[in-house]
């Protein structure tokens, strides 16, 4: 698939079925992921896998806008890590690179993908810390669902020219 089609075609897909998602795949995926570009080069992204259904199914209970979690296979937890003294600050724009990557590789594979975002809401930051124990210095950005699903992939034109300024505004 064209790298352009991957761009235009990438939707939030909230309706999955039960089929898994190899784990070929999932390292294909982080992968794709850990290629984003990083302020230093210091590559502040850590990611939790999870498959197990118990803790699929938990992740509805904690996250108001993760319901169809329940349906999917698999998501993915992209954090970051916050203890680098001089780049430690962009650990959000890394891991947000990060999870733009991944959501592409997905589609790429044609995969589902929702991302639900979780920084900046304090609860649900301290709710995904408490369930997957991560420790001090590790804060969420957000969860990716991902899994396969029978919702068409179609271009939507978003581009505005009203938005576009050139050299000044």
């Amino acid at each position: 698939m064209d790298a352009f089609d991957v761009l235009h075609t990438r939707r939030s897909i909230r309706q999955y079925n039960a089929e898994p998602v190899d784990e070929a795949t999932v390292r294909e995926l982080l992968d794709a992921a850990m290629s984003a570009p990083t302020a230093g080069g210091i590559q502040p992204w850590r990611f939790v896998v999870i498959t197990d259904r118990g803790l699929l199914d938990t992740i509805a209970d904690i996250h108001p806008y993760a319901g169809m979690i329940k349906q999917a296979p698999l998501a993915i937890l992209v954090c970051g890590d916050t203890s680098s003294a001089h780049y430690g600050p962009y650990w959000v724009q890394d891991c947000s690179a990060a999870m733009q990557n991944l959501l592409l590789a997905a589609r790429a594979k044609e995969l589902a993908s929702l991302w639900c975002g979780i920084h900046t809401s304090h609860d649900r930051e301290k709710a995904f810390c408490e369930l997957f124990g991560l420790p001090e210095n590790v804060s969420p950005l957000g969860l990716a669902i991902i899994g396969h699903s029978d919702a068409p992939f179609v271009r939507k034109e978003r581009y505005d020219e009203t938005k576009v300024h050139h050299n000044v505004w």
